[in-house]
């Protein structure tokens, strides 16, 4: 079982429980680390967790009847996915690769449904998760109709800063260049390209494999 000290630093909404409610989620913790470039989830899998990104960076998305890889999102440090799924009691439906080493906290079925039925602030929880990822998708289908790549790259990180599902990811990512790239939907000579725009602008700066975000807002509405 997990301390409550790692509980309490790695899992952003337990300070938003009651202590005995916390304990109760702490009890149903796990964690698990996933190497890069493997799959923790393929579609049509039942994974009977709440996941939670600890450390690293996965990629939801999926692959299309002709091979292609499409990103529905990023999924950075702190944030939680999955909640749909266990609710609907369905297979999942999108694959999730790890594009770098990933440390996992995954909440089990039974406590998760415990919280579900008898907390009032987890509930409160989940429907604001649920509310601001289908904002999220939403504005992509449209960035992904509307903008050029420059655009696409400046929200795609942009949506890695969201405070609402990643609260703890403060300015600053450990990401390259490819993987802006798998992200956004562009090459790697495209999302370099992009980058040296975004940091002439003053909105990032971009070196050694790190991104630091220094205009959020602006970045959230570039290419508009």
């Amino acid at each position: 079982m997990i301390s409550e000290e790692q509980f309490l630093t790695s899992v952003f909404w337990a300070l938003e429980l009651p202590p005995d409610e916390q304990e109760r989620a702490r009890r149903g913790i796990t964690f698990r680390a996933i190497e890069s470039g493997r799959y923790f989830i393929h579609r049509g899998d039942r994974i009977d967790n709440w996941i939670g990104v600890v450390s690293g960076l996965l990629r939801l998305g999926s692959i299309t009847t002709s091979g292609k890889a499409v990103t529905y999102a990023g999924l950075p440090p702190s944030c939680w996915f999955g909640e749909g799924s266990l609710l609907k009691d369905e297979p999942r439906q999108y694959d999730v690769l790890a594009l770098r080493r990933t440390q996992l906290a995954l909440l089990n079925r039974a406590t998760f449904f415990w919280l579900y039925e008898n907390s009032v602030a987890f509930d409160r929880l989940l429907v604001r998760l649920i509310n601001e990822r289908l904002g999220q998708f939403i504005a992509q289908v449209e960035h992904d109709r509307t903008l050029d790549s420059a655009g696409r790259v400046a929200r795609s990180l942009a949506s890695l800063f969201n405070p609402v599902i990643s609260p703890f990811m403060g300015t600053q990512i450990e990401i390259s260049q490819e993987e802006i790239g798998l992200l956004a939907g562009v090459s790697r000579p495209v999302a370099n390209r992009v980058l040296q725009e975004l940091e002439k602008a003053g909105l990032l700066r971009s070196e050694g494999g790190t991104v630091t975000i220094l205009k959020l807002e602006e970045l959230r509405f570039y290419g508009e």
